[in-house]
């Protein structure tokens, strides 16, 4: 690349900045005159910023760009010398030539053709001249279903500096006082503060925030060692006084000169140790304090870096909105509240999506048309607001519109015709149940494809991106007034608020979104129902599961005569985990995981205390996955110790069978004769329950998947710790041959399901084992 290709391609950068900046000032200034079109000051920034742009696009060469940003000046200049109206037809035409002169400065070809500024320049021509425009009747098309739910993010990228030996003054001959307006392309790179502004990579950001919290982190290890500074400092002190005191003994007793000297000698060299520890005590105090007030104003910093206003995310959403509802033949405007509230980086950037998507619907389905809303005794006009603030940690978002809210009886009559529920249920069902249908993927309540919906990819998408921000989203509204859509997410995905607890000697950590609650729990409170633990929280009984069961950890020996429980929620659901020790409330810098790990269960990232020690932050959602599992198959354990003890001479069973109905009616037979009952839902669940638990009986059946009980009793015979267990087959053939290839494999008793009754159960397993209680 010659140097003049190496400077147009450095130039061409440089108006690209410069065409970002200076279009969102008019897309904002533009929406502004389109409601009050007399704004000086409006104006006065619109047309500074089309000359601008004029005058970068004649300094690199872009003459497309020269046109264009011309003839809107020249609008422009009409509003403010009040010969020309601001009417919507203009701000169509204004707006279009804001796309243009953003697609000018991009090569290949979406750039605009010669034909494009033509056509252009007559549309405007056109516009500006009433008669011509009554005549012709132009009309400006906007594209409005150009915006993808899941847009593809360009990756973050250092700026370029401008070349230092270029003069953009003397770039051109002969250009016009526009030309000096080319050092405005900075601005991209400078904050309303007026400070400079580089872009850098989020690896970048993700390895410069791990590293400070690391940095505080060590600043935390240097107290332990000056408090055994602090306290070998007061045992040396006590040294020299016992010397003293062993001083003037000798003397009373009157011991030798030489001792005496000896002894004053070692104090001599005492009180100089002493003097230098004081001071290397003070010197390494205050160097703790400085070493942890940087480093956490380091931490901070490095924090602050990720935090950007809500604003950065609304660049074109006003714009989108008014074009969207122009296209629909509507009249919205978005109003947008909280602007200046901090969200991370990343967090920012997975809102756009499903935020974009919710302005859409709210414009689609939400807003009635001018003449629908007059009729309603609504302003003809369309109102969304977009607010957003802090509360507890988390950022809220709320997105309410004053449109028609939910035709309740559209909603179940979709539902009815989808075959997603009976029309009896339908009726008897609750509105929160009824709204409920709309997050499920592929329902839409529109029956034809548009531009805009009725393609089935709804509110079930913006549901899955809000729940990997692991936040929330709700659906309110009032038929006739309105909807409300609010949104909670975290502020930050790099820190999280955790309480931090013990369980099985090691730190875990829970995300303060998701605790609802944190106890100490009596043991005479746990109460048992249907054979698993609960306790009574809120007016409701609520299941009890032990944190170290989940993360298969050795359960706690202690015998405390109560439980540390954390109730955890999500959603609708809610148990109580109980754990060793709460270690405390703690804001935790997130470490993500090594990938090749891959998904660990349970976890979803680790972090570091401040002691330097690691903890596990809990991935809530999954753990209640793992806890629906182990109440599926039965292997819940019981953890009040005092229950522990009593069930300890229960005899033990294992019933092993792929049909649940089965599984629950042996299950339940057995449980209400006092045996202490497992279950497995095939032979291979069952052979990993064997090898990790004691029972005193297996029950199974031979047709399963993965792994039939003829199987299943082959390897229990040949396991030298399992081989003398009694085995109970129950199967539904009943022919000879069955029978006999249960019995050779190693069963002691077969029981045919057809001839199966309450009894007949009970007593073979009498037989084999005994009664529940040894």
């Amino acid at each position: 690349m010659t140097p003049e290709q190496m400077r147009d391609a450095s130039l061409l950068e440089l108006f690209s900045l410069e065409a970002e900046a200076q279009t969102q000032v008019l897309n904002a200034g533009l929406l502004a005159l389109e409601r009050n079109p007399t704004q000086a000051d409006q104006l006065e920034a619109c047309m500074r910023a089309a000359h601008s742009l004029k005058g970068a696009a004649r300094i690199v060469g872009l003459d497309a760009g020269v046109r264009v940003a011309h003839v809107m000046e020249d609008c422009l200049v009409a509003a403010q010398e009040r010969r020309v109206y601001l009417m919507p037809e203009h701000i169509d035409a204004l707006l279009l030539g804001t796309d243009l002169l953003m697609r000018v400065g991009t090569p290949g070809p979406g750039a605009p053709g010669t034909l494009d500024i033509d056509a252009y320049e007559a549309q405007m021509a056109a516009v500006m001249d009433p008669l011509a425009a009554a005549a012709a009747q132009v009309q400006v098309s906007v594209p409005v279903s150009a915006v993808p739910l899941a847009p593809a993010e360009p990756p973050i990228e250092v700026a370029p500096e401008p070349p230092r030996d270029i003069d953009p003054s003397q770039a051109m001959p002969g250009q016009d006082d526009s030309a000096a307006e080319l050092p405005a392309s900075r601005a991209r790179r400078v904050s309303d503060t007026g400070e400079r502004v580089l872009r850098v990579t989020a690896e970048r950001l993700n390895s410069l925030l791990d590293l400070s919290s690391k940095s505080l982190v060590e600043t935390q290890r240097l107290k332990p060692y000056l408090l055994t500074m602090q306290r070998l400092k007061r045992m040396q002190a006590q040294s020299i006084r016992a010397l003293g005191g062993l001083g003037e003994q000798l003397q009373l007793e009157g011991h030798s000169a030489e001792v005496r000297d000896a002894l004053a000698q070692a104090q001599s060299l005492l009180d100089q140790t002493q003097q230098m520890l004081l001071q290397q005590t003070a010197e390494l105090d205050d160097f703790g304090w400085q070493a942890s007030q940087r480093a956490q104003l380091l931490y901070d910093t490095a924090l602050a870096c990720r935090m950007r206003p809500f604003a950065d995310m609304l660049g074109g959403q006003e714009r989108m909105v008014r074009d969207l509802g122009r296209s629909l033949g509507k009249q919205v405007r978005l109003d947008i509240e909280g602007e200046k509230t901090q969200v991370d980086r990343d967090v920012l950037e997975k809102l756009e999506a499903p935020l974009t998507h919710l302005l859409r619907n709210a414009v689609d389905h939400g807003i009635e048309t001018a003449e629908q809303r007059l009729l309603a005794g609504k302003p003809a006009e369309g109102r969304v607001v977009l607010r957003a603030s802090h509360q507890a940690g988390l950022l809220v978002v709320e997105l309410s519109d004053d449109g028609a809210g939910v035709d309740l009886a559209a909603l179940r009559r979709s539902i009815v015709q989808r075959g997603l529920s009976a029309a009896d249920t339908v009726e008897q069902l609750s509105e929160e149940e009824l709204l409920s249908f709309l997050f499920l993927p592929g329902f839409s309540m529109r029956d034809t494809v548009t531009e805009v919906s009725g393609r089935g990819v709804g509110l079930d998408a913006v549901l899955h991106l809000i729940r990997q921000l692991r936040g929330s989203v709700e659906l309110i509204q009032v038929p006739g007034q309105g909807s409300r859509f609010h949104i909670e997410v975290p502020l930050t995905l790099s820190v999280v608020r955790s309480l931090a607890v013990e369980v099985g000697g090691e730190a875990y950590a829970f995300p303060l979104a998701h605790i609802e609650h944190t106890m100490d729990l009596p043991a005479e409170d746990i109460i048992q129902l249907e054979g698993r633990q609960h306790f009574w929280f809120q007016n409701r009984h609520v299941g009890l599961v032990a944190a170290s069961q989940l993360l298969q950890r050795p359960a706690s020996q202690g015998d405390e005569a109560s439980l540390k429980v954390v109730v955890i929620r999500d959603r609708e659901a809610i148990y109580g985990v109980a754990v060793e020790r709460f270690i405390g409330e703690r804001t935790l810098v997130v470490l993500p995981l090594d990938a090749r790990l891959g998904k660990v269960q349970d976890i979803s990232a680790g972090a570091l205390l401040d002691n330097g020690s690691v903890v596990l932050i809990i991935d809530v959602e999954d753990m209640f996955r793992s806890v629906e599992k182990l109440l599926n198959t039965g292997r819940l354990e019981r953890i009040d110790k005092r229950s522990q003890q009593a069930e300890s001479a229960r005899k033990r069973v294992l019933v092993v069978d792929d049909s649940l109905t089965v599984r629950e009616l042996q299950r339940k037979l057995l449980s209400h004769r006092g045996y202490d009952v497992a279950v497995a839902v095939d032979g291979m669940d069952g052979w990993n329950a064997l090898r990790s638990e004691d029972f005193d009986l297996l029950i199974t059946d031979i047709d399963m998947p993965r792994m039939d009980g003829i199987e299943l009793v082959t390897l229990l015979r040949r396991d030298t710790r399992l081989q003398s267990l009694p085995v109970m087959v129950v199967s539904y053939k009943d022919r000879e041959e069955d029978r006999r290839r249960g019995l050779d494999a190693g069963a002691d008793y077969y029981l045919a399901k057809a001839s199966f009754h309450d009894d007949a159960l009970l007593d073979a397993v009498v037989e084999l084992i005994g009664g529940a209680r040894g």
